[in-house]
């Protein structure tokens, strides 16, 4: 199924790109997906980003992993762990535990495999174990 950003990718084409180019992507599909669920609670902007910092930051991002591998099929298992082997040319930021910036990585390295992939449906359930019901639309 095309979207606005076009065709998806095969899982192929994806799996062979470096998991720091899918976890850019997913950073910024994290980051819409989050306002997307605060927009729909109807909270002003300053709540919105108030609120939005609570999920978009490496501790909250590590959380999730850790509250979605039991979860997590084998390929996803391992999206996770190439991703948080994956390394940047940069420490992890001065205020932020490694392992958390680590696992944060691999958490945005899955929402940038499924979305990449037009794997909606996964992505969807993802959003719903995170957030708890179907919020998503």
């Amino acid at each position: 199924m095309s979207n606005i950003f076009g065709d998806p990718f095969i899982d192929h084409d994806v799996s062979t790109r470096s998991m720091l180019q899918i976890a850019y992507v997913g950073d910024a599909v994290w980051e819409l997906i989050v306002r997307d669920q605060l927009f729909r609670k109807g909270l002003n902007v300053h709540h919105m980003h108030s609120e939005s910092v609570q999920h978009v930051n490496a501790k909250a991002q590590a959380s999730f992993v850790h509250l979605l591998l039991p979860m997590l099929t084998q390929q996803e298992i391992e999206l996770i762990r190439r991703g948080r082997n994956a390394h940047a040319r940069h420490p992890a930021p001065k205020n932020q535990n490694p392992e958390d910036y680590a696992l944060a990585t691999a958490f945005e390295s899955l929402i940038g495999f499924l979305f990449l992939t037009g794997n909606d449906d996964r992505l969807n359930c993802i959003i719903d174990m995170i957030f708890g019901g179907n919020q998503h639309g």
